[in-house]
């Protein structure tokens, strides 16, 4: 989607190491639908002057460019009002500010003010940015075909999930060393959890970034409350026992929501798998006397 130059500009860095990008989709009022974009880009001469905001901008501070997704057409449909742009990071007019989350991390949100960009860097056709940022959205929801060597993932979001796999493995060892596991509600609380997350793990595509962020929302309670005290120690504190399963706690909220909330990930796979058409969100019908 991009012209020659600016891909002869960015792609060196990207394979060396040396450059990073980062998502400018989500806006302070948008929520999960990337489509209400109210970030502006106006059209002036051979630039554009973009104005406007966004959150949960992950990377920002470290990052050389971000794909960043406007409103070039406020009166058209929603999808056919979008343009997408690679806006170099350190242009005037761009001032990013940090954000701690409740997990501890840093994420960002990034005003544009006036900020002038080159044509060069717009992706794809005017009000085409839909069809630009369709495919990074697929892949990061999970609706994806197999990969070009014939294999796919075995479920979005594993990483997180192997390390829910290692919290519940550590309560269970806790458990055992101090004889807890004795009790049959500690057993079956943790019998349960190992098998949900055995689930959630085989679950592929979309129905694995669903089944494990409900997995991680469900269990994390239950490690916290069989573990102990230890548990509610911060990661890497001197004399917690666990060592996990308090920061799967405090980040399991999280996964259900960034990317796209667990209710649009079913909503989806209702209209697009099992065929179920969009959500009627509408009031039910006066019953005729």
């Amino acid at each position: 989607f991009s012209a020659p130059e600016v891909r002869d500009e960015v792609l060196r860095g990207v394979f060396d190491g040396t450059v990073r990008m980062c998502l400018g989709y989500t806006e302070p009022e948008g929520g999960s639908d990337v489509a209400t974009c109210k970030t502006r880009a106006v059209r002036d001469g051979d630039q554009w002057v973009i104005n406007g905001s966004k959150m949960f901008t992950t990377g920002a501070h470290n990052c050389q460019y971000t794909f960043l997704i406007t409103n070039t057409d406020p009166d058209a449909p929603k999808h056919k009002s979008l343009t997408m742009f690679l806006v170099p990071l350190d242009t005037p007019g761009v001032e990013i500010q940090g954000i701690r989350t409740v997990d501890g991390d840093r994420t960002n949100i990034v005003y544009y003010s006036d900020v002038r960009v080159d044509d060069k860097y717009r992706m794809g056709e005017i009000n085409g940015g839909w069809t630009v940022v369709r495919e990074p959205l697929d892949a990061e929801h999970g609706a994806v075909a197999a990969a070009d060597d014939g294999l796919d993932d075995v479920a979005i979001m594993s990483h997180q999930a192997m390390f829910m796999a290692e919290a519940a493995d550590n309560v269970a060892a806790l458990a055992a060393r101090t004889g807890s596991i004795e009790d049959g509600s500690v057993a079956y609380r943790l019998g349960r959890a190992h098998a949900r997350l055995e689930v959630a793990l085989s679950s592929p595509s979309i129905f694995g970034r669903v089944a494990i962020a409900q997995t991680m929302r469900d269990i994390s309670p239950d490690l916290m409350d069989i573990a102990g005290s230890v548990a509610a120690l911060p990661i890497g504190t001197d004399g917690g026992a666990d060592d996990r399963s308090e920061y799967v706690y405090r980040f399991a909220p999280l996964v259900g929501i960034y990317g796209g909330t667990l209710e649009v990930f079913r909503n989806m796979i209702a209209q697009h798998v099992l065929g179920m058409g969009k959500p009627n969100y509408s009031p039910p019908g006066k019953k005729v006397s």
